[in-house]
Order: C-alpha cells, then structure tokens, then sequence
C-alpha cells in the first residue's frame, strides 16, 4: 500500500510539477506546454514571474518602516493571468499600444490587422504576446544578479504581422533594490515592426492599499502626443505646459485628473537624447504613507503613463478586489500609431537592425534617497 501512495505521489509531481527555487509550479496547458512559476531574491527585493505573458506577478519590498509589501497588481494563479483583460504585469508586442484602423502598410504592402479595441488594434491583437506561452531559456537565482531569460518565437502572419521574430525579455535582480528588464527583438527574413512594452500595475502603497491619486509623480518629458476620442495620437506634438498632462514638477496624480474625464492614458515624449544606448531618466513616484519611491528609465523615445482608469471590480490577489485607478502603469515604449505617422520615430526592423528595449526600475524608501546617486544611471549602459 505503501508503495502504491509513493507511486501515486510521483505521478502527480510528473503531472503538475512544483515550485522549489525557480522550477515549474503546474502544467494546465493542453498542448502539453509547460506554464510555471518562478520566483528571484536580491536582499530586501524578491520578484515572481510566469512564463505565460513573460508576466512579473508580484514585486515585493520594504517600506519607511521595514514592513515588506507586494506594490504590483495582479492575481493568486496562472490561470486567472490567461483569463486577464487588464495585461496586469505582461509583455504586449508584437506593438504595444494602438494602431489606428488596424491597418498599416510597409515596402509597398498594405496589412489588415484583427480588431480588439473598437476599430483599432491594441497591444498586438486578441492574442498577442501577453496571451502566450513563453519559453524559460535561463533561471539563475543563486548569482550576485538573479536572473531569468524568457523567449518567444513568433510567426510570419501571426495577429496579421509580416515576417518570423525571435524575441527575449531578460529580467535582472540588481542589489539596492534595482530590476533592470531588456527585451530584444530580431527578424529572421523580412522587415517587420516591433514595439514592446512592460505592462505592470504600480501601487507603491502595497497592490491592496486602495487608489494611487494620492501618489506624487514627476515625469521628465515636456512634451506628448495629443490623441482623438478613440485615443489614436493626430501626429502633433505638443507641449505639456498649461496642461493637466504637465508633470514637470513633482504633484499627485489625483490634483488635475478630474478635468480629464477618466483619467490619463497618454504617451509622454521623453526628454533627452535619442541614444538607443542610453538611459534616460523617464519618471519619479513617490507615496508618501509607505515612504516608497519609485525610478524608472529608458532607452525608448516615449513612456505610456496610464491611471489605472478602465479597472472594473477586478479580483486580484487575495480577493482583494481593484477599482479604477487601483494601480498606475508607466510603459516605456514607441509612439503610438507609429506605423501611420511618418515622422514619429521609426519601429520598423529587418534582419540586420534588431530591437532592444531597455528599463531599470530603481526602488527606495524616503531615507535611502538622500544618500541615493541613481541620478549617474541615466549614463549606464547595460546589455
């Protein structure tokens, strides 16, 4: 009887899997794919991912009082992540944000795209790469910088885009509290346009602590993209000065959202250079309850700040249910609707001119930041 229950027992673990350090938490997938999920440590900070959507589920730090906390929204298992309308935490592409009409042409070809956001095309289609299973190509959770590699290998027509990708999403534990994120794109044959973004939910208050309109945000861009009532840009740029957009200096995201309907959905041109190998500074927030902060910079010529606006009752981790503006996005990426604006900058790439898309979050309680030098980042360049 014994030896029954032991066989039993091996089954099911060859059936489900685990989750020990990193290896595979279950297999619900049909077509016998493996989905798991993984989990990296860097002193105070510790990360969990899933290979379905590249998602980071949770992020987990201290606060002013040492008290550790998760401040990314999402939910207790994958499964409810394959059920997800939000893309709380995912990789969107093959491009990220709108493409307005669905349509867009390249080399003399015109391509229709499927539909999923009114008479447009959002986040690469109904199922794009935040409605995939990608591959876990490395894990390293025992070296100075955790890391874990995921992979994805996307075909010629898929969602209606021309040409085979290969495409990687590296995300890095760094000590003092950094995730460093790259994610690389190469076409194999044809040209083909790329533009990926990460697509977590911030709450620096913890993802259960209620709304973030009482966070304070800064945003280094003078500039954004105006769009029409079906939020694709008209192709102006305009300043922010004057403007409940204007985040130039520091102030709550809730002081001017009123006089905006909703709330923000708007790609900010980020200030600085356009150096593909280097960072610049993109975005500071701060919530001033937990004492938390938040840095973030990027290679990328815009950033998506987004309030959470389209949240309806969403059950997220824990039951906890999330209401609009619950958490806040900051989406470093190409302009939207690029594809049918000739002189935004180009996302177009072919066999011998990749995509590489690079972040560093830097994360910090009030005191750490009197003594932080994250400011020199903007210099880093990183692989």
């Amino acid at each position: 009887m014994n030896k029954l229950c032991l066989l039993f027992s091996l089954l099911l673990v060859v059936a489900f899997g685990f989750v020990n350090g990193g290896k595979l938490e279950y297999d619900i997938d049909k077509s016998k794919e493996k989905i798991g999920i993984y989990e990296l440590k860097n002193g105070n900070m510790s990360v969990k991912f899933t290979n379905w959507g590249a998602t980071i589920m949770s992020l987990v730090i201290p606060d002013k009082h040492g008290k550790r906390g998760d401040i990314v929204l999402g939910y207790d298992t994958v499964k409810d992540y394959k059920n997800d309308t939000t893309f709380f935490g995912s990789v969107v592409g093959r491009v990220a944000n709108r493409i307005g009409g669905a349509r867009f042409s390249l080399n003399g070809a015109q391509y229709k795209l499927p539909k999923n956001d009114g008479n447009n095309t959002l986040h690469g289609g109904p199922k794009g790469f935040a409605d995939v299973i990608w591959k876990v190509m490395k894990i390293n959770n025992h070296s100075e910088d955790p890391t874990i590699l995921f992979g994805y290998d996307s075909k010629d027509d898929e969602n209606g885009f021309p040409g085979e990708i290969r495409v990687t999403v590296r995300y890095l534990l760094r000590s003092d509290n950094r995730l460093r994120v790259t994610m690389k794109a190469r076409a194999l044959k044809k040209a083909t346009p790329v533009n990926l973004a990460q697509h977590t939910y911030w709450n620096l208050g913890n993802h259960d602590s209620g709304d973030i309109l009482s966070e304070e945000i800064q945003l280094f861009a003078s500039r954004f993209t105006p769009v029409d009532e079906h939020l694709i840009p008209t192709g102006v740029l305009s300043t922010v000065r004057g403007t409940p957009y204007d985040f130039l200096k520091p102030r709550t995201i809730g002081s001017r959202i009123r006089e905006l309907g909703k709330g923000y959905d708007i790609n900010y041109v980020i200030d600085g250079p356009d150096d593909p190998k280097k960072l610049k500074k993109t975005a500071i927030v701060k919530d001033k309850k937990s004492g938390r902060m938040m840095k973030v910079y990027t290679n990328q010529a815009g950033v998506q700040f987004y309030s959470g606006n389209l949240i309806k009752r969403e059950k997220g981790k824990g039951g906890f249910i999330y209401k609009p503006h619950a958490g806040l996005c900051l989406e470093t990426q190409g302009f939207p609707d690029a594809l049918n604006h000739q002189n935004f900058p180009s996302q177009i790439i072919s066999p011998g001119k990749p995509y590489k898309h690079k972040m560093l979050f830097k994360f910090l309680t009030a005191k750490d930041n009197k003594s932080d030098k994250s400011s020199r980042l903007a210099e880093i360049d990183f692989d």
